[in-house]
C-alpha cells in the first residue's frame, strides 16, 4: 500500500510539474508577441514584469510566512547571496532571454536557454576542477550536434537565427545556470517563494532605476495588458507556484524529467500562432538538445 501511495504521489508531482513547464512554454510564446508585434522596449517591460511579480509574491509570502519573510535580512551572508541572485540570476536571465526572443524567436531562445545544465557542469569543471563524468561527455557531444543542426539547418554557411539572437540566447543559458546555482545557499534556510519574491522585488526596483514604469510607457491597450498579465501571472507567479506545489509529491530530480515540456510547448505554439517556420533539421537538432539534457540530468546519479 505504501509503495502504491508513493507511486501515486510521484505521478501527481509529475502532472503538476508538467503543468508548470507548459505554463512557461505559453509565457515564452506570448513574450515573443510582446517583443516583436507590440514593439515594447525591453527595459520598460522588465521593469513592469519584475516589480509586479515581486510585489504579488511578497504578498503571498506574507500570507504564508508572516514576519518570518523578513528574517532573510538578519544574515549578511544570505543578503549578499540574495543580491547576487537578483543581479546575475534574475535580472541578467530575464534581460538576455527577452533580447534573444526579440531579435530571434521564442522557440530558438527557449532551446538555447535550455542548455543551462550544461553550463553548470562546465562551470564546475573550470572553476571547481571537477572532472566530467561519462554522462557529461555524452551529453555535451549530443548537445553540440543538436545545437549545430538547430542554428544552421545543417549548413555551416547559414544561420537559422540572427547572430545577435544566438549570442543573447547563449548568454541566457549561462545566466539561467546562475539563476539555478546562486540561490541554493538561501533556499536551504528560507522558503523558495520568499527568496523568489525578494529577488523579483529587488530586480524590479533596480530595473525601475534604469527605466521607471511611468517614463515613456507605451500606450496601454487590451492586447498589451492581456499579454503582460499572461507573462506576469501565468509565466511567473502561477508557474512557479505550481512547480513548488509539485515538490510536495515528488523530489526535484524526478520533477526535472518534465523540463522538456517547456521548449516543446513553445515550439508548437510558435508554429501555430506566430507562424514561425521550422525545418525538420531544426526540430531534430532541438530534440537532440532536449535528449542531451535528459542524459545529463538522469544518468549522472548512477555514476556517483
Amino acid at each position: 500500500m505504501q509503495s502504491k501511495s508513493h507511486s501515486q504521489n510521484i505521478t501527481k508531482g509529475l502532472l503538476w510539474a508538467t503543468l508548470a513547464s507548459g505554463l512557461w512554454g505559453v509565457s515564452g510564446t506570448v513574450l515573443q508577441y510582446i517583443s516583436q508585434n507590440l514593439a515594447i522596449p525591453a527595459t520598460w517591460f522588465l521593469s513592469v514584469r519584475t516589480l509586479s511579480a515581486g510585489v504579488v509574491l511578497l504578498i503571498i509570502s506574507a500570507m504564508i510566512e508572516g514576519k518570518r519573510m523578513f528574517s532573510i535580512f538578519t544574515n549578511w551572508r544570505l543578503v549578499c547571496w540574495l543580491i547576487a541572485y537578483s543581479l546575475f540570476g534574475l535580472m541578467a536571465n530575464l534581460f538576455t532571454f527577452y533580447m534573444s526572443v526579440q531579435t530571434g524567436n521564442a522557440a530558438a531562445a527557449t532551446i538555447l536557454q535550455y542548455l543551462s545544465p550544461l553550463f553548470i557542469v562546465l562551470g564546475s569543471l573550470v572553476l571547481l576542477r571537477q572532472r566530467p563524468m561519462r554522462s557529461d561527455l555524452i551529453a555535451f557531444t549530443i548537445s553540440l550536434i543538436g545545437l549545430f543542426l538547430a542554428i544552421t539547418k545543417g549548413n555551416i554557411h547559414e544561420l537559422a537565427i540572427p547572430m545577435d539572437s544566438l549570442i543573447w540566447g547563449i548568454l541566457s543559458g549561462v545566466t539561467a545556470a546562475c539563476y539555478v546555482v546562486l540561490p541554493r545557499q538561501i533556499v536551504k534556510e528560507h522558503s523558495p517563494i520568499v527568496v523568489l519574491g525578494w529577488g523579483m522585488f529587488i530586480s524590479g526596483v533596480l530595473f525601475n532605476l534604469r527605466h521607471p514604469v511611468w517614463v515613456n510607457e507605451p500606450q496601454l491597450d487590451f492586447k498589451l495588458v492581456t499579454s503582460l498579465a499572461v507573462v506576469i501571472i501565468v509565466g511567473t507567479i502561477l508557474a512557479f507556484s505550481v512547480l513548488l506545489y509539485s515538490l510536495n509529491f515528488a523530489p526535484s530530480a524526478v520533477i526535472s524529467i518534465v523540463d522538456a515540456v517547456q521548449p516543446v510547448v513553445t515550439f508548437i505554439l510558435s508554429v501555430i500562432f506566430l507562424h514561425v517556420k521550422l525545418s525538420w533539421i531544426e526540430v531534430f537538432g532541438s530534440a537532440l538538445i532536449i535528449l542531451a539534457i535528459y542524459v545529463l540530468q538522469h544518468f549522472r546519479d548512477g555514476e556517483q
